[in-house]
């Protein structure tokens, strides 16, 4: 799909308050379509993947594997993400005063104790999250993964995780994205 990609400065509440009129929560992602506006990372996965029908990165109801594909949707957001968000937060975002190294620490080890589940769904879904291919899952569970390396945590994967993200990280989608993204001019 043709997209139009607007990089933000993070956070952009504070740092780009003008996007507030876009968005008033002030948070990313935001996909606009048409009149359709989205801010929910899991949800958008799920409209783009099924909006003009079935697609490659859609699970059909009725397919042995559609549970775990809206699983895998949210795993990646809700299970995966939210710890990371306060390692983020304790090592980065707060006031240098205000950084606790412990709570990062401490949520860090909670992301890694829930990749155990991740490292569980591969083996079932034949490498990859669900059905035995690539689907919106995966995308959700890899944002996941790309925020551990942007945190440094990614050291800390097994190597089942190690690979599977490597895998992800060679698909050609992934790297398109990656270019449009460096593309992108960067806010400061």
């Amino acid at each position: 799909m043709a997209y139009d990609l607007k990089l933000l400065p993070f956070p952009p509440r504070i740092r780009a308050p003008d996007f507030l009129q876009e968005n008033p929560l002030g948070t990313i992602p935001l996909l606009v379509d048409g009149e359709v506006r989205m801010t929910e990372s899991a949800a958008i996965i799920q409209y783009l993947a099924t909006r003009s029908g079935p697609s490659a990165l859609s699970v059909e109801p009725g397919d042995p594997a559609y549970g775990a594909w809206l699983n895998g949707l949210h795993f990646g957001e809700a299970t995966l993400t939210f710890p990371q968000t306060l390692v983020l937060r304790y090592t980065r975002l707060e006031p240098e005063a205000r950084r606790n190294p412990q709570v990062a620490e401490d949520y860090a080890k909670w992301f890694m104790a829930r990749l155990r589940g991740l490292e569980a769904r591969l083996i079932e879904g034949g490498g990859y999250y669900c059905g035995g291919r690539f689907t919106g899952a995966d995308i959700s569970v890899s944002y996941a993964l790309l925020l551990a390396e942007t945190l440094t945590l990614s050291d800390r994967f097994s190597a089942a995780i190690a690979d599977y993200w490597a895998r992800m990280q060679d698909r050609a989608g992934f790297k398109a994205a990656k270019r449009a993204q460096a593309s992108e001019t960067a806010p400061s």
